[in-house]
């Protein structure tokens, strides 16, 4: 299967190579659009979301027992705690669908649940309480506030649903977990000096992705004037934590793993990155494959079809955090219905094609077409509800 999966992408290529219209200006200004995009998002999120990501991940495989995350997230966990912990990450981490990836697979790889784990995927992004709160600024507060409620139970839904699915796997799973045997180190810290270092390492990923706002006041922008000192000073603390608390072999460990983390995630986003930029453009810029026009004149009204449509572009198309507020902004002034606006809302933060591409290698193509398809499917659905209510 291996072997047939490298011969199709070859042929795959090829054919692409052999057939594509380069001579079409929309082709060849697709083509730079898929590049600009991945400047724009090596530029913005590489260093300052996903770096970070890594680092965290990297120190979650290595100085995090499995037996510890099974006891708050694995199967025997108090589920209420484990989903009710898992659906409210966001409101701390203000990632995008991307720069949660490698989190989820820090967690998922030590044992944590496939529900709890896929809560995680979906919150990470989704509720995020700067872009609520700008949602309900810019699009009103009702649709803001949908996007809250939706986007938490969302997370519980999509969880419990996964775990259901493939109860039988995830059975199987969990035991593998509980009978391997496991040599768990302590390194002579106390869990105080461990719950620091890894609230450290979470803050400098929150500070350093933090994200400006639209409007120079307030608290969250006194916070980005201020965030690069904020780094600063938890980058000192970090310093301090690993000189004096633990072994260079640990330290050499957790380079290793976090670069285990990159070498795996970091390909198939970028060539993720890429493809959504061809197809569809960078948010708010009508230079991919599909004229934007196109998705305006499809997601009018409140029919199924119009809520679907918006729910599969939500899905695939990638939006940086913060950036799918302007965007549907502008659908809605081209006659977008509120029902497939939140549709977007719901499913597009969370999912994107490259995090789908990067989520295919962790659980697989059943796992992940299942998922995707529950956002999709969920997204819909409360598209639909949204906009009888909304009118």
């Amino acid at each position: 299967m291996k072997e047939i999966r490298a011969f199709m992408l070859i042929v795959g290529v090829f054919l692409a190579a052999f057939f594509a219209p380069l001579d079409n200006p929309r082709v060849q200004t697709a083509i730079l659009e898929a590049f600009r995009m991945l400047q724009e998002y090596a530029r913005q999120h590489v260093l300052f979301c996903l770096v970070p990501a890594f680092f965290v991940a990297g120190a979650m495989q290595i100085f995090i027992s499995q037996q510890s995350v099974m006891r708050y997230l694995g199967r025997g966990a108090r589920q209420w705690l484990a989903y009710a912990v898992a659906s409210v990450s966001g409101a701390i981490l203000a990632v995008c669908s991307c720069t949660v990836l490698p989190l989820f697979m820090g967690i998922y790889k030590r044992g944590a649940g496939l529900g709890p784990a896929t809560a995680f995927l979906y919150s990470g992004p989704a509720i995020n309480v700067l872009a609520i709160i700008l949602t309900a600024r810019v699009l009103r507060w009702q649709i803001g506030l949908a996007r809250a409620v939706g986007a938490v139970l969302f997370s519980i839904v999509v969880g419990l649903l996964m775990a259901f699915i493939f109860r039988e796997e995830e059975t199987e799973r969990q035991r593998g977990f509980a009978t391997a045997s496991q040599v768990v180190e302590e390194g002579g810290r106390t869990l105080g000096q461990t719950t620091l270092y890894f609230a450290t390492l979470v803050l400098i990923l929150v500070f350093a992705a933090w994200g400006k706002p639209s409007q120079p006041i307030g608290f969250w922008y006194d916070v980005f004037e201020i965030k690069w000192y904020l780094v600063l000073g938890l980058l000192g603390l970090l310093a301090y934590m690993l000189k004096a608390w633990f072994r260079p072999d640990e330290l050499v460990s957790w380079k290793d793993s976090t670069w285990d983390f990159a070498k795996k995630i970091l390909p198939l986003l970028f060539g993720g990155v890429m493809a959504a930029g061809l197809l569809m453009g960078r948010p708010g810029i009508d230079t991919g494959l599909i004229p934007s026009r196109y998705v305006a004149s499809v997601v009018g009204g409140n029919s199924l079809i119009a809520n679907f449509v918006a729910s599969i572009i939500g899905a695939f198309m990638y939006f940086a955090t913060l950036t799918e507020i302007p965007v549907i902004q502008g659908l809605l002034g081209s006659g977008m219905g509120q029902g497939p606006a939140l549709a977007l809302l719901l499913a597009g933060p969370a999912l994107s094609l490259p995090s789908i591409l990067v989520i295919n290698n962790v659980l697989g193509f059943k796992k992940t077409a299942v998922y995707v398809s529950l956002v999709v499917i969920m997204a819909t659905i409360s598209g639909m509800i949204f906009g009888a209510i909304a009118g």
